[in-house]
């Protein structure tokens, strides 16, 4: 009885934020251009303002000419500086949290600034509009009548010159309001371990008697966590663990190749898959319709948006425009200005508008992160589709895979070699590179062009990759753990390399 009070109580207060976010809904581009604004007054005696006339500005146009495209390496030597201990040089407020991210592929760790503006205001305030969505759209649900079992990376904080760093899943956890930590598993001891196989055991450990109601954290690993839980219970499934469990909020990597496995480990009917759309920089979009492939675009988290259509990209140098320019369908470039000082900030994803009423999203991928060796121009989102295509015809399902180019090499021809990690091989290699090859044809004309009688691209060159091949990869460089991603597509062979030489 008392679990069910708790699930009225709590319900009921997600459910209030509806009205705020119909609001954005309603006048989107007022709501972004008052934002700006607002930001642009709070910053402007910072060290960064007055060098950039913020005082001065009134409108995108005069933002856009007074204040560059930033990447990371270009605001690093301000945050070393904020790391330091300096302050007002880019956030008027201290920061104090610097939320570590080693991106995909950088060796080198970034230190992202998390201002308390931004913890509370946009990740917090995101965290709990996931749940509202949700709710509103099943309004029988019965999720805090149990726990929700979140599983972030390697989440210690780390104390430095009186500045914190960590992963944002711990730096979110250290300032979890009180009913949030009462709902969720594991405790905070446990959630906050840094040996990721150590905190596997401890997370089954912890939560296997629990009755969980929800699942959160990024496919890949989850994926791992819940088939370890099957092998210590012995079940054929999870929902003989954890009866109760209705839905699981993932984001980080595309969810279709994960999610015949997932269908099959939780075979019910009426379980729902939530997407969300988050980065140590900021939340960014959530799902919040049941069934849905797009994600809402969330425009009141202190988070201004500009976009660079991917045809006319040029990293800092790009021209970009504000959300009431973009159109369906066209690949862009995000870049972010946001309440913890990142001004016009290229975080390096890039997204399709499936809707602009209201403004819906899909992440197609990464600036760095396609092929284009010889023009052929291919993105993630090309590459996932054209995986899920030869999955379904061959009955098989994949764990990981990574792509590189193969450069050509006097009379030898160019191509794209695939190393995939199988769940469930195919039968026939053959026939998945040929239904692979041919669905990125059907998929993108100019890998089609480049494919044509073999003219530049020979057909794909497959490895079946050994069991946790890709694990063992991950392990060896450290990266295991929720916020760390295996990298698809590459323009370098330096990644097919170090794996073939695994």
């Amino acid at each position: 009885m008392a679990f069910q009070i708790i699930n009225s109580i709590i319900s009921w207060f997600l459910k209030k934020r509806k009205h705020q976010i119909e609001l954005f809904l309603k006048y989107p581009i007022d709501v972004q251009n008052e934002l700006l604004i607002k930001l642009l007054n709070t910053a402007k005696n910072t060290e960064f303002g007055k060098g950039n006339n913020f005082s001065t500005i009134k409108n995108h146009d005069d933002f856009t000419s007074n204040v560059p495209i930033q990447k990371y390496e270009t605001f690093e030597p301000l945050i070393e500086r904020c790391r330091k201990g300096e302050q007002n040089l880019f956030w008027p407020s201290e920061i104090k949290w610097f939320a570590k991210s080693s991106g995909t592929t950088n060796a080198k760790s970034k230190f992202i600034p998390v201002s308390d503006d931004a913890l509370e205001y946009c990740h917090m305030k995101a965290g709990k509009d996931m749940l509202c969505n949700y709710i509103n759209n099943n309004t029988n649900t019965q999720l805090f009548t149990g726990k929700g079992l979140r599983l972030g990376g390697s989440s210690e904080v780390y104390q430095d010159n009186g500045s914190h760093f960590g992963d944002l899943s711990a730096i979110i956890i250290e300032n979890m309001p009180f009913w949030a930590d009462f709902s969720s598993a594991p405790s905070q001891e446990v959630a906050l371990m840094s040996d990721w196989e150590t905190k596997m055991d401890a997370i089954i450990d912890e939560t296997i008697n629990e009755n969980i109601t929800s699942l959160a954290g990024v496919p890949s690993w989850m994926l791992v966590l819940l088939n370890r839980v099957l092998e210590r219970t012995g079940k054929e499934n999870i929902l003989e663990v954890w009866p109760n469990l209705e839905v699981y909020f993932h984001g980080g990597v595309n969810f279709n190749p994960y999610r015949e496995q997932y269908k099959k480990i939780i075979p019910k009917a009426a379980f729902k898959y939530y997407e969300i759309y988050n980065a140590s920089e900021g939340f960014f979009a959530i799902q919040d319709r049941n069934n849905s492939k797009e994600l809402l675009l969330m425009l009141d988290y202190g988070i201004f948006y500009e976009f660079i259509p991917m045809d006319e990209y040029a990293g800092e140098s790009s021209t970009a425009i504000p959300l009431s320019k973009v159109k369906k369908g066209v690949n862009y470039a995000i870049i972010i200005t946001t309440n913890a000082g990142l001004w016009r900030y290229l975080i390096g994803d890039t997204v399709k508008f499936t809707s602009l009423d209201p403004y819906r999203i899909k992440i197609t991928g990464r600036t760095k992160h396609h092929i284009n060796v010889f023009g052929e121009e291919l993105i993630i989102e090309n590459a996932e589709e054209a995986l899920r295509l030869a999955c379904e015809k061959t009955a098989a399902t994949i764990k990981d895979y990574t792509v590189g180019p193969v450069f050509m090499e006097g009379k030898e021809k160019g191509g794209h070699e695939w190393i995939i990690e199988f769940n469930k091989k195919p039968d026939s290699m053959g026939y998945f590179s040929e239904i692979l090859d041919n669905a990125l044809k059907s998929i993108n004309s100019d890998y089609e062009a480049k494919r044509y009688l073999n003219l530049t691209l020979m057909a794909p060159k497959i490895h079946l990759a050994k069991e946790d091949l890709f694990y063992s990869w991950l392990k060896k460089k450290k990266k295991l753990g929720g916020q760390h991603k295996v990298p698809r597509l590459s323009n370098s062979r330096e990644f097919v390399e170090e794996l073939l030489n695994l």
